[in-house]
């Protein structure tokens, strides 16, 4: 039997029409914004990126500073905005500091945003002043468990990382410090140079690079391996202590529901710049280490990361503020 016109007549409707391509990302300027103010590492670290995506996306990334309350203003920022991969967040190993740190997140600290990649690794250096009477790591840790909270250590204030990355010690240590907080970490390094505390955990280029390097001695650094421009300081493992394995970050992330491709785009182009040699020099010279993992390994970093940070506030007492 034949159909009926009127059936016949109505089956281009019936029928899929073209399929619409999509268009191409990014078509338009990108925003990173970086939750610190300008000049710190994870500024100039962002800022170095954005460059080398700039060039590789054919699209300028522009960097935009919004800091204030341990990183949360700015991310609260990309937390509200499309997840269409227009605006990127430049965060840092103390996002997963930020819930034990802040009452009250304006955003789901767990599910607002989707890693990109870590950008780069930054260890920390237990440093003394060169005229210490602790020569190694060794030397410190027997007597700080012989005699606690009598040797003293200088932070960026309660909740700094400098603080986590000292307390991580005295739990891998089972020791305990006594705390003495400063405005930055800067000015507690700057003690330790006065010898108004016995030891800093900090970034080598904060603590043992330019000036610095002279009057102080590293104890020990974190990481798999000595830093190139320290290679007479030795990693923790290496000092007797392999349970300490703290590694700052920065790195590039989206809000949660930006399209897969989008963010596989942006992985490769951010992997495919930090290993550029330009770009690993750079990191050198700030005695930092490039990254570039794909985002479920940032990920699980982060998760990590996050789930040491409890450890740390539980044993301190810190209390959100």
């Amino acid at each position: 039997m034949r159909p009926p016109r009127r059936a016949l007549l109505a089956l281009p409707a019936l029928l899929p029409g073209p399929v619409r391509a999509q268009p191409a990302w990014p078509t338009r300027p990108l925003r990173l914004v970086v939750a610190w103010a300008p000049s710190g590492a994870i500024d100039t670290i962002a800022r170095r990126l954005a460059q080398k995506l700039t060039e590789a996306l054919g699209q300028s990334v522009v960097v935009d500073n919004r800091s204030g309350a341990s990183g949360s203003i700015g991310a609260a920022e990309v937390a509200r905005a499309a997840p269409d991969g227009y605006t990127l967040l430049a965060l840092d190993s103390t996002y997963g500091m930020m819930p034990f740190l802040v009452s009250s997140l304006p955003f789901n600290h767990a599910e607002a945003f989707r890693l990109v990649t870590i950008s780069a690794f930054t260890p920390v250096v237990a440093a003394v002043h060169h005229d210490s009477p602790y020569r190694t790591l060794r030397d410190l840790t027997e007597a700080a468990r012989q005699r606690p909270e009598t040797i003293s250590y200088g932070s960026g204030g309660v909740g700094s990382s400098v603080q986590f990355a000292t307390v991580a010690y005295e739990l891998a240590a089972g020791l305990r410090l006594f705390h003495v907080p400063y405005r930055g970490g800067g000015e507690a390094v700057t003690a330790l140079l006065g010898r108004q505390v016995d030891v800093v955990f900090a970034s080598p280029s904060a603590a043992m690079m330019g000036g610095a390097n002279a009057a102080l001695r590293g104890l020990a650094i974190s990481g798999p391996s000595r830093l190139a421009s320290l290679p007479d300081v030795p990693t923790f493992a290496e000092a007797g202590l392999p349970g300490y394995d703290i590694l700052h970050w920065s790195g590039l992330a989206v809000p949660r529901a930006t399209p897969d491709a989008v963010v596989d785009r942006l992985h490769a182009e951010a992997a495919k710049a930090l290993a550029a040699p330009d770009m690993t020099a750079f990191l050198a010279s700030i005695a930092a280490l490039p990254g570039g993992m794909p985002p479920a390994e940032a990920e699980r970093r982060l998760a990590e990361d996050t789930a040491r940070w409890r450890e740390v506030v539980a044993a301190v007492g810190i209390r959100p503020q």
